[in-house]
């Protein structure tokens, strides 16, 4: 498997990111390994939040949510998808399979890290990666908050606005990652946050996985993807442990999904849900303190 791999000097100038990158080895189905980027905050024997970015982000992502539940005790780790961030990067775009996705991030957090008790939060592509594995993986899983996002088995269409994306990151000569995160924010982005999320991709052979992501969301019933898809909702519709939704209000892409999860999942019904306002698809930029505020409440409530 050809690979990928950002110089660290494009990470030099990160603006409100001060933690440092840990490592750990994945499996390479080609029989080699590849380097999967983490980083953690918060308390080392706090309760655990596994932050799953979607595409085309990073763990950058997460820096503002991150600075709220490591100040309520919270352990936070939050990886860097293969193909994004510092992780390396399978440059060609067959290498990118939901499966492995999957599986490398299955890898990562309980093979190397063994996390245990885990509250998932996972937004985009997060989501569908995330809920997979606590489908998949119960027993490491205590609680989930699912963000701007859902689980397709491709049985339903996707919105408009979503093949309208797709077939922008298909056709571009250039992917612009910087401009795709900032289009979907509602409350703008300052140049040197714009800047970040350029950052791992120097290069256009560096954006394989952006560019294969959309590609691989399920939208056909027999898509390889559907069977395990299927099989993980239909898990979910028994899952009786805590299941927050905390959606925006202007995501035009996974709206009304979340009236759908809390409907489905046992252990949404009789919660409280949030809709953060004046936020769009990446609510992690649009409003990383109200999302970190809610999922520290969730996990870890003040006593009394």
């Amino acid at each position: 498997m050809d690979t990928y791999r950002t110089p660290d000097d494009r990470f030099a100038s990160l603006p409100d990111f001060p933690w440092q990158p840990s490592y750990a080895e994945v499996t390479d189905p080609d029989g080699g390994s590849l380097r999967m980027a983490y980083v953690e905050a918060g308390p080392a024997d706090g309760p655990v939040a596994l932050l799953l970015h979607g595409e085309p982000s990073w763990s950058f992502l997460y820096r503002h949510v991150m600075r709220v539940l490591s100040d309520a005790g919270v352990r936070c780790v939050a990886p860097d998808l293969v193909g994004f961030g510092r992780s390396d990067k399978p440059t060609s775009a067959a290498d990118h399979t939901f499966a492995r996705h999957v599986e490398w991030v299955r890898e990562l957090a309980f093979d190397r890290l063994d996390l245990h008790e885990v509250t998932l939060v996972g937004q985009d592509w997060g989501g569908l990666i995330g809920l997979r594995l606590v489908a998949e993986h119960p027993d490491r899983f205590a609680a989930v908050v699912a963000a701007n996002t859902g689980l397709p088995t491709g049985d339903f269409d996707m919105p408009q606005i979503w093949w309208m994306f797709r077939e922008a990151v298909e056709k571009a000569d250039v992917l612009d990652i910087g401009r795709l995160v900032a289009s979907g924010c509602a409350r703008g982005m300052s140049d040197d946050v714009r800047a970040a999320y350029d950052a791992p991709f120097p290069t256009e052979a560096s954006k394989a996985g952006p560019r294969a992501m959309p590609g691989l969301v399920p939208t056909h019933p027999d898509d390889p993807a559907a069977p395990a898809n299927r099989a993980a909702w239909a898990f979910l519709g028994s899952w009786d442990r805590p299941f927050l939704t905390a959606f925006s209000d202007s995501d035009p892409i996974t709206g009304g999904m979340d009236a759908i999860l809390q409907q489905h999942v046992p252990g949404a019904h009789g919660l409280a849900h949030p809709t953060i306002e004046n936020a769009g698809h990446f609510l992690q930029e649009d409003a990383g303190d109200e999302l970190g505020s809610v999922v520290a409440a969730f996990i870890a409530p003040p006593p009394g």
